[in-house]
């Protein structure tokens, strides 16, 4: 075997995916520059149906929820390849694998049943924590959430949002308490079509074009409150385990 012989952490199943990823890259090669050159988002969204043929999405989710039960190395390695032809799809199957990642970790039951059969099969994910004032620094942001009844109001603005032109579903990130610092951060399963939400400016970029890159606006966007992802006052734990795995892709 090609790389089980280096890594003897490698299993014949990577060895599978490996072979079918290198397959697909090929196929995603043809239209890679004119992907880039045109900002076509929708060559993006084909290849992401493609890999989804090919049982090559949602590898580290387990089967009960859509995905095919592997691991982060399996994920990567797809990455990888995918990467080596056309960035703009890799990046954009990254990110759509770290919401899902997301709402697997720390997403209840309900939710679990509920979103991720969907992310696995053809619905683009999304994560929104960016914002102006919260680049580096990412727990800095004035997104805010007020409860009201059996749901919560987010108003604010999101940048620099990977896939959001594409996505159905978002892991979003807004504050209960300005006041309370990270400890006021909460997470939220937003959908597209919620009362409140639209998708705004889409950045121009110098590379990886065909990954779409927005702002997000929220007014007074009602979010169920069965749609808290985590506990309140908790987001702060649900962005940094999922960014710790997500840098691996």
């Amino acid at each position: 075997a090609v790389i089980m012989s280096k890594y003897p952490y490698f299993k014949d199943i990577h060895e599978e995916v490996l072979k079918v990823a290198r397959a697909a890259s090929e196929e995603f090669k043809k239209r890679a520059s004119d992907a880039d050159r045109n900002a076509d988002h929708a060559i993006v969204e084909s290849n992401l149906k493609r890999l989804e043929e090919l049982n090559l999405s949602g590898l580290a989710i387990p089967r009960e929820y859509g995905g095919q039960g592997l691991d982060m190395v399996a994920h990567t390695l797809v990455v990888e390849e995918i990467a080596k032809v056309c960035l703009s799809t890799a990046f954009t199957f990254s990110t759509h694998t770290q919401a899902m990642g997301c709402i697997y970790y720390d997403g209840t039951d309900e939710q679990k049943k509920k979103y991720m059969p969907q992310l696995a099969t053809g619905k683009v994910g999304a994560y929104a924590l960016s914002e102006a004032s919260s680049g580096s620094d990412a727990f800095a942001l004035k997104t805010r959430a007020i409860e009201k009844g059996d749901h919560f109001e987010l108003t604010g603005q999101k940048l620099w949002i990977t896939n959001g032109n594409e996505a159905a579903i978002f892991v979003l990130f807004a504050t209960v308490d300005l006041d309370a610092g990270y400890k006021g951060i909460t997470a939220f399963i937003v959908e597209k079509n919620f009362e409140g939400f639209t998708v705004g400016k889409k950045e121009d970029k110098l590379g990886i074009r065909a990954s779409s890159t927005t702002e997000l606006i929220l007014d007074n966007c009602k979010v169920p409150k069965e749609n808290v992802l985590g506990e309140v006052g908790k987001g702060y734990k649900v962005s940094i385990e999922t960014l710790n795995e997500g840098r691996i892709g």
